[in-house]
């Protein structure tokens, strides 16, 4: 399962590179929600796109932004003095007498003081990170569809929840994160050959056994241990990954657009590194055609997953 990607989220590149315009509707309305439903996780990355764009939708956009963000602020600056208190009454007490509830106090104190430090640097940061552009299920990220014969970008959550599919489909089918290739005919059957997306990213990041990666197997009465690696594609690049997507709507719910990233059996350097699937990146003369499918020819669609960009996949222990 590909669990986490790096997307690329400088707007201009996909304008200049692949001909694609924004859903600057589709993106204001998001950040727009975010404001009564904070629990929406957008990449920073996808805020600093919007940087510098002098447009009057895309101040729009800039001016939710830095509402949100102040509003944040306040609430982790807020949480901040309550914790600063919580820390010195402990220690004040450890002074006095060292008891596990005062020291249990003084290391949880601790560790929310530094969290909210390091929330507002991010908040107050202006020059982007590697971890910026990190998506992982929940999180929205920017995804190529064709609108109206357009190549359009939108924002959508990396978890999809089919129409028609009740709200608590996401709890029941957690993993809907990524399409298996083997199941594309079967439980993605009203997506598959409909509504097709590509998400570009430039790394995308697995769960794997250690003694996998070791490759060896588990000593007696050894237990298997979760290590994350990251993988980048060489040389350098960015992939086009192919995504099955899909519009969702209720009465009094607000509209979600959501995705999956359909993955396959791995390349040998993958499976090599302990990894039994990976992401499907399509090539850029497939653009269109996977883009805009026929639902009577599948069998077209499977062509270009076959005939897919292939990679060398190098794989490092990640940060």
């Amino acid at each position: 399962m590909c669990y986490s990607a790096m997307v690329v989220a400088d707007y201009i590149r996909y304008t200049r590179d692949y001909g694609v315009e924004l859903s600057i509707q589709d993106f204001y309305e998001l950040f727009h929600r975010r404001h009564a439903d904070p629990r929406i996780k957008i990449p920073k990355a996808m805020e600093l796109g919007f940087a510098g764009n002098e447009a009057a939708a895309g101040q729009q956009i800039n001016a939710l932004i830095a509402a949100f963000n102040a509003e944040q602020t306040i609430k982790l600056e807020q949480e901040l003095f309550k914790q600063r208190k919580r820390l010195a009454d402990a220690q004040r007490s450890l002074a006095a007498k060292v008891t596990k509830t005062a020291a249990d106090s003084e290391r949880i104190a601790s560790d929310k003081v530094r969290w909210a430090l390091a929330k507002l640097a991010d908040l107050r940061r202006t020059t982007l990170e590697d971890r910026d552009a990190r998506i992982f299920p929940g999180h929205y990220a920017p995804v190529i569809v064709i609108e109206g014969g357009r190549r359009v970008l939108k924002p959508m959550r990396y978890q999809c929840r089919p129409a028609g599919k009740p709200a608590f489909y996401d709890q029941k089918y957690p993993g809907t994160y990524n399409a298996r290739r083997d199941n594309l005919g079967g439980f993605w059957k009203d997506l598959f050959g409909y509504s097709h997306g590509l998400m570009l990213v430039n790394a995308f990041f697995e769960n794997v056994d250690a003694h996998k990666v070791q490759g060896r197997e588990l000593a007696e009465g050894e237990k298997p241990t979760n290590v994350v690696l990251e993988f980048r594609p060489q040389p350098v690049q960015d992939m086009l990954v192919a995504c099955l997507w899909s519009r969702w709507s209720a009465p009094g719910e607000p509209e979600l657009l959501s995705f999956a990233a359909i993955t396959d059996e791995p390349p040998p350097e993958v499976a090599a590194a302990g990894h039994d699937r990976c992401i499907v990146p399509i090539r850029p003369e497939h653009i269109d055609a996977w883009l805009s499918p026929d639902p009577k020819n599948l069998k077209a669609q499977f062509e270009i997953l076959d005939d897919r960009a292939r990679p060398y996949y190098e794989h490092r222990l990640a940060a």
